[in-house]
């Protein structure tokens, strides 16, 4: 008997739009994969697919025009390096996200969010949730990512020796966004795991489906919110410190250097991951690391001049390499996505003409829907696409909501409903 929708979603599984293929999204602890497992996506994609991977904003990877026949030796093939999709979709606790990378204590949120992957990956107590429960870990509050995240967790520092991380509640974008709250201030880390258990046990209790965390902080407020957690008897327990090996897979070794390689679009063909995969084993220790901007950062090994090491890079993978390359995130779309209403590379690249170098060295970001999965309320330019409007003559065109980003908090609304036309103009005014 084939599996339910539903059963597909928790293997991380979404139909496309196109009828009779499907994605596979494939979760990646902070973003971080080895040469070995990028090889073996690749080869997935090569053999069951059309040779195409899209490396997400949550540091994720998808594999598209896949066939359901396919779908279980799929599965197989990932686990066989160590990979997993569980609850890379539907109502479970997706993949762990970071935007650290470069950050030089980055394997200590690594290593975190390794611990929290793997507590909450396939545990059936933390399966079947109202809907997706998202979890990041931040080196800082300067990318506002912690407010967009059912738990966002950010560095606070150390007590002995020990690292702490303010724990933000309730956020969320979507149709309805809304900036999360701070649940607890340098929380040592053997508290952090006790403390999500705890969150999630109240949002399973409250939240009807298909609610998020934030529906309860709008309907309890953040007061009743907090006092419900602390009431859960998990709340109060902590972990035992960690021992053994450390389970980071980035060095972070001093003297190291970061090498960006750009991904429009985060669209990859198979033969450039293997030879991204390559590079990490000549110049990054075996690993390769998919940013929040959907593109690929290498820490390469000490030792010589950085811009000699990028152009090697660069010419080994066919990527090019930037000291500051253009952040400009984008979803599939209409390209292959059921709830896309716009065909976001083909705009993309059609508001990249329009980009000056004052708009390069700004953020953009283009969702395909109001779901805002690029996250473009982060954005100092983020662009969703709203709405289909139907013309005189019959035909369905996108519209276009304008977001710019304020001093604090999600960036607002400065234009709605825009046409392609208007949303190129205004991308031309500012950039």
């Amino acid at each position: 008997m084939a599996p339910s929708s539903t059963n597909f979603r928790l293997d991380g599984i979404y139909k496309q739009r196109q009828d009779g293929f499907y994605m596979q999204r494939v979760k990646l602890a902070a973003g971080v994969i080895s040469s070995a497992q990028a090889r073996a996506v690749a080869a997935i994609s090569e053999r069951f697919g059309r040779g195409t991977i899209h490396l997400t904003s949550r540091g994720s990877m998808e594999i598209h025009w896949l066939r359901e026949e396919d779908l279980p030796q799929i599965k197989r093939e990932l686990a066989k390096t160590g990979l997993t999709s569980r609850g890379a979709c539907g109502g479970a606790v997706r993949g762990v996200t970071c935007s650290g990378h470069g950050f030089p204590g980055f394997p200590h949120l690594e290593s975190l969010a390794r611990r929290v992957h793997r507590h909450f990956t396939g545990n059936p107590r933390f399966e079947q949730l109202p809907k997706k429960f998202k979890i990041g870990v931040e080196a800082d509050l300067s990318g506002r990512r912690h407010l967009i995240q059912d738990v966002g967790l950010v560095l606070a520092g150390q007590e002995s020796g020990v690292p702490c991380y303010d724990v933000w509640i309730a956020g969320g974008l979507g149709r309805e966004p809304q900036p999360g709250f701070l649940l607890e201030a340098g929380l040592p880390e053997g508290r952090i795991i006790p403390v999500i258990e705890a969150v999630i046990a109240v949002y399973t209790t409250h939240a009807p489906p298909p609610k998020r965390l934030k529906f309860l902080a709008r309907q309890f407020g953040e007061q009743k919110l907090r006092q419900l957690i602390e009431a859960e008897p998990v709340f109060a327990e902590s972990f035992p410190a960690e021992s053994g090996f450390p389970e980071n897979l980035s060095t972070g070794e001093s003297g190291s250097h970061q090498v960006e390689l750009a991904v429009f679009a985060g669209e990859l063909v198979s033969e450039q991951l293997i030879r991204i995969a390559d590079a990490a084993d000549t110049w990054a220790d075996g690993i390769v690391q998919v940013t929040a901007n959907q593109n690929v950062l290498l820490t390469v090994t000490p030792g010589g001049d950085v811009a000699v090491l990028g152009k090697r890079v660069e010419d080994t993978t066919g990527l090019k390499w930037d000291t500051a390359p253009q952040a400009f995130r984008i979803c599939p779309g209409c390209h292959e996505c059921s709830m896309g209403l716009s065909e976001t590379r083909t705009i993309a690249a059609m508001l990249l003409e329009q980009v000056g170098d004052t708009g390069k060295k700004l953020t953009w970001a283009l969702s395909g829907c109001p779901n805002s999965c690029t996250q473009p309320q982060l954005a100092d330019v983020g662009i969703v696409s709203s709405s289909l409007v139907k013309g005189d003559n019959g035909e369905r065109t996108p519209r276009f909501d304008l977001y710019r980003l304020g001093e604090i908090g999600f960036g607002n609304a400065v234009a709605r409903s825009l046409t392609l036309e208007q949303l190129v103009d205004e991308v031309r005014h500012i950039a």
